[in-house]
C-alpha cells in the first residue's frame, strides 16, 4: 500500500515591503497547474476599513499572489469576496476602502451578483446560495488572515470560506447555529462545499484579542501556506498558543475527512514558535455570544428582505432571472418576494441596472 504523504505547512519569514520572495517559495512548495485555467483568488474581507487596522489581508499579499498567477498564464483572473456580517452588499466598497481593489490589478469582479443553489446542511439550512464564480472556478486560492474570532477562537484557512456566501446567509446561519459549538460545525459545511486548493495566510500583522475586528495588533512577520487547511489552522492555534484539539472546527473537519490536526501528522518546513502572552477570546465563544449588539445586528440581518422601489424599477425580470431561490416574481408590474423562500443572498439587489432593490 503506497504511503501517504504528510501535508505540509511552510512558515516563511516575510514583510509587506518585500512579500514576492515569500510567494514565490509557497508556489516552489505548493505548485499548481495554472497554465490555461480558470482562477479565483479570494481574501480575506470583513468589511471596510483601513488596510493599517489589519482587518483584511493586506493589499501587498494579494498584488503579489495575482502577479505571480498572471506570470503563470492563467486563462483568467477572479479577485473577490463577500463582505462579513458588517458590511453585506457593499463588496465593491469594501474593496476600494482597503487598498485591495487596486491590488487586484483589474481582476476584481463583485462576486455578490450571481450565485449558484447548493444543497446544505438540513439541520441549519436546507440549501444555500454560494457565489457561481467560486464554483466555476477551476483553481481557488484563499488569502485568509492571521486573527482571532469570538466564536471559532481561530479565524484562519477554514473560516476563510465563509465569506463564498453572499448576503445575509451568513447572519441566518449563525442564528440556525445556536450555539458556537455548532456554529463551528456550520463554518466546516461551508468549507466543504468548495475546498479551495491552496491558502496562503497574511501572518505578516496578525490579530489578538476579540477578533475578527480587534484593535490589538501584532507583528509576526510571517507568510504561513499549506495545501491542506486542517494543517496550516493547526499551526495557526499553536502560534496562538491554542491546542488545536479544543477548537470544535477542527475537531469537526477531522471527522469528515478533510486533514488532522495532531502535529505529528503535518511537516512543518520552517520554525514554528508560540507567540508570547498572545490574547486569546474566551474558548466557549462568549465574547460574542453575551455581546447583545453583535447578537441584535444578527437578528436584524436575517429579518431584512429585498422590496423594489415603484419608481425606479422598470420591470426588466434581471432580480428573478439572478434569485437562485425562486423567490421573486412579477406582481403588479414589479418584483415581490416570497419571504419563506428567500435566503437573504440579496443577489437581486446586487445585479438589479436601475439600483431599485431595497433591503428592508
Amino acid at each position: 500500500m503506497p504511503k501517504v504523504a504528510m501535508p505540509k505547512v511552510l512558515i516563511q519569514p516575510s514583510s509587506y515591503e518585500n512579500v514576492s520572495p515569500a510567494i514565490d517559495r509557497v508556489f516552489e512548495l505548493f505548485p499548481l497547474e495554472v497554465r490555461g485555467k480558470k482562477v479565483l483568488i479570494k481574501p480575506n474581507v470583513l468589511r471596510a476599513s483601513e488596510a493599517r487596522e489589519s482587518i483584511v489581508t493586506n493589499p501587498a499579499v494579494l498584488r503579489a499572489v495575482v502577479e505571480k498567477i498572471e506570470k503563470m498564464g492563467a486563462a483568467s483572473i477572479i479577485v473577490g469576496d463577500n463582505p462579513g456580517l458588517f458590511d453585506y452588499g457593499a463588496n465593491e466598497e469594501s474593496f476600494i476602502k482597503t487598498g485591495l481593489m487596486e491590488a487586484s490589478g483589474g481582476h476584481y469582479l463583485n462576486i455578490g451578483d450571481d450565485s449558484v443553489k447548493l444543497e446544505f446542511n438540513a439541520r441549519f439550512m436546507p440549501s444555500v446560495s454560494v457565489s457561481r464564480a467560486v464554483m466555476e472556478a477551476d483553481i481557488v486560492i484563499s488569502l485568509p488572515k492571521f486573527k482571532t474570532h469570538g466564536l471559532t477562537v481561530v479565524t484562519g484557512a477554514i473560516k476563510n470560506s465563509y465569506g463564498i456566501l453572499p448576503g445575509a446567509q451568513k447572519a441566518m446561519l449563525h442564528k440556525a447555529a445556536g450555539s458556537p459549538e455548532r456554529f463551528h460545525e456550520v463554518v466546516v459545511d461551508v468549507f466543504r462545499l468548495r475546498v479551495p486548493d491552496l491558502f496562503i495566510v497574511d501572518a505578516i500583522v496578525g490579530m489578538e484579542g476579540n477578533g475578527p475586528a480587534s484593535p490589538d495588533l501584532r507583528d509576526i512577520g510571517l507568510i504561513l501556506a499549506s495545501d491542506n487547511a486542517v494543517a496550516v489552522d493547526a499551526v495557526i492555534a499553536t502560534m496562538m498558543g491554542c491546542e488545536p484539539a479544543r477548537l470544535r472546527f477542527l475537531q469537526k473537519a477531522k471527522e469528515t475527512g478533510l486533514g488532522d490536526y495532531d502535529l505529528k501528522t503535518i511537516e512543518v518546513i520552517g520554525e514554528l514558535k508560540r507567540l508570547p502572552d498572545f490574547k486569546l477570546p474566551a474558548l466557549g465563544g462568549e465574547t460574542l455570544l453575551r455581546n447583545e449588539a453583535i447578537q441584535q445586528m444578527i437578528h436584524d440581518r436575517t429579518v431584512l428582505r429585498p422590496q423594489a422601489d415603484p419608481d425606479r424599477c422598470t420591470g426588466c425580470g434581471t432580480c428573478i432571472d439572478h434569485c437562485p431561490m425562486s423567490a421573486l416574481s412579477i406582481k403588479a408590474a414589479i418584483p415581490q418576494v416570497d419571504p419563506g423562500a428567500c435566503i437573504a443572498c440579496f443577489c437581486c439587489q446586487e445585479m438589479c441596472p436601475e439600483k431599485a432593490i431595497a433591503l428592508r
